[in-house]
């Protein structure tokens, strides 16, 4: 259960209560970073992408993901970052889940395929062609299917952010990060072989939106993803579609709903 600690503003000694938000895990499980309760609140006077995020376990399945660092906002104008508990060990990329930490376990696996092929060559000639499989075992070699995805309820442009950074997990990208490139209108995201836009402004996104973005893309060798939470207009969107650009629209709820062709495949195919 989410925990609620004391808050006192610096600025104007104001008295908050703040309770830690809840995320969902992959699994399904909420997490919440724990609060330092012997911790002060610090005012935010200019934000850096990695003092956004705290890595934090969820404690079902173990996993540990990068979620949002708890904010407050108080009604002098001062937004103050929370302490938090720091989690053990989570350091680095492989402590937010991008699968970097998996190599060790991928290595039996290796020694086993160099195993098979040794014993192969040895038994030679007396090697059986292959049987012709069912459609059992096929099924069971398939690569499992995507959990559904959790989203996050969208109250502000930040919410905003953390859905589409979620979901971008969710597709299969990994490394997602504040892109370097600032774009012209909202907020970039960035991830191995992706850029992607996060616009929360209440108009339409425009031709000029999806052409710059797909120029970031091009000068970068990567694809690009549109995230707006007021749709697009009729020549973005025909533009788009030319240049195959997916294009989503972010509900309330946080879960990103495609709107042409390209967003259709990847959100039913993935990133891999």
């Amino acid at each position: 259960m989410p925990e609620t600690v004391p808050v006192r503003c610096p600025a104007c000694r104001r008295e908050h209560r703040y309770t830690a938000p809840a995320y969902p895990c992959a699994c399904g499980a909420p997490v919440a970073p724990r609060l330092d309760r012997d911790g002060s609140a610090t005012p935010v006077s200019h934000r850096v992408w990695q003092d956004d995020w705290v890595t934090v376990r969820c404690g079902s399945c173990g996993r540990r993901g990068e979620w949002p660092r708890p904010e407050v906002g108080c009604a002098c104008g001062v937004v103050l970052r929370l302490a938090v508990v720091a989690e053990r060990g989570a350091t680095g990329r492989a402590a937010a889940g991008d699968g970097s930490g998996t190599a060790a376990a991928q290595g039996p696996e290796t020694d086993q395929d160099g195993t098979a092929a040794a014993q192969g060559n040895q038994q030679g000639s007396t090697h059986q062609p292959d049987r012709p499989r069912d459609d059992a075992a096929v099924a069971a070699e398939a690569p499992p299917a995507r959990p559904p995805f959790l989203s996050v309820t969208i109250r502000t442009a930040r919410d905003a952010v953390t859905a589409t950074a979620l979901y971008l997990r969710w597709l299969g990208y990994r490394g997602v990060r504040r892109a370097d490139q600032r774009p012209p209108s909202g907020i970039g995201l960035a991830a191995r072989g992706v850029v992607a836009q996060v616009d929360p402004a209440v108009r339409p996104a425009t031709l000029r939106d999806v052409e710059c973005l797909w120029l970031t893309a091009m000068t970068e060798s990567a694809d690009c993803l549109y995230f707006s939470l007021s749709g697009y207009a009729d020549d973005a969107r025909a533009r788009a579609d030319a240049l195959g650009v997916p294009l989503f629209v972010l509900d309330l709820t946080g879960t990103p709903r495609p709107v042409n062709a390209p967003a259709e495949t990847l959100a039913a195919t993935g990133a891999g």
